[in-house]
């Protein structure tokens, strides 16, 4: 048997963390994902999935401390079911994904507007730059007559479809 699942997507959420009683870390939190396709008449659809996924130990509190709702994540693991009985006494269950690799996939300062524009990161007394600390002095200015930077010539990769281990 196989299961595995791969993901990307944005974090619809912001990670809630959570220590269990034996100390190990336990994050949940959930991901959107898009599919473009055509239907039958030719025109384009979006079809978006909202999938929970939950992270264990050390990986869970990186998520915690880097990661925030709108944060671009490539997400891999196994499908669970997640069943339990509601306070009408009425079974539920649900799949979502326990992870086993995650990778971030905004680069600094890519998302930095959204979270700043949402209150900051973390805790409310920490500025992150958004205010100027007591002392500051700005840099000072660049001259106006710089020359541009060399735009730096990435190689052609030529990768045959067959090599493509997936």
């Amino acid at each position: 048997m196989f299961n595995k699942v791969i993901l990307i997507g944005n974090l619809t959420r912001d990670v809630e963390l959570r220590y269990l009683p034996s100390g190990q870390a336990l994050a949940k939190c959930g991901i959107a994902t898009n599919r473009r396709y055509k239907d039958a008449s030719g025109n384009l659809k979006d079809e978006t999935m909202f999938i929970d996924f939950t992270v264990w130990g050390r990986s869970a509190e990186v998520a915690n401390q880097y990661l925030h709702k709108g944060s671009r994540v490539l997400i891999e693991g196994r499908l669970t079911l997640e069943q339990w009985t509601d306070q009408s006494g009425q079974k539920r269950s649900r799949h979502s994904v326990t992870v086993e690799n995650l990778k971030m996939l905004d680069r600094k300062g890519e998302n930095e507007g959204y979270a700043q524009q949402q209150g900051g990161y973390g805790d409310a007394s920490q500025n992150y730059g958004t205010q100027p600390q007591q002392g500051y002095t700005p840099p000072p200015a660049q001259p106006a007559q710089q020359p541009p930077k060399p735009v730096q010539e990435l190689p052609e990769i030529d990768i045959d479809e067959d090599d493509i281990p997936f």
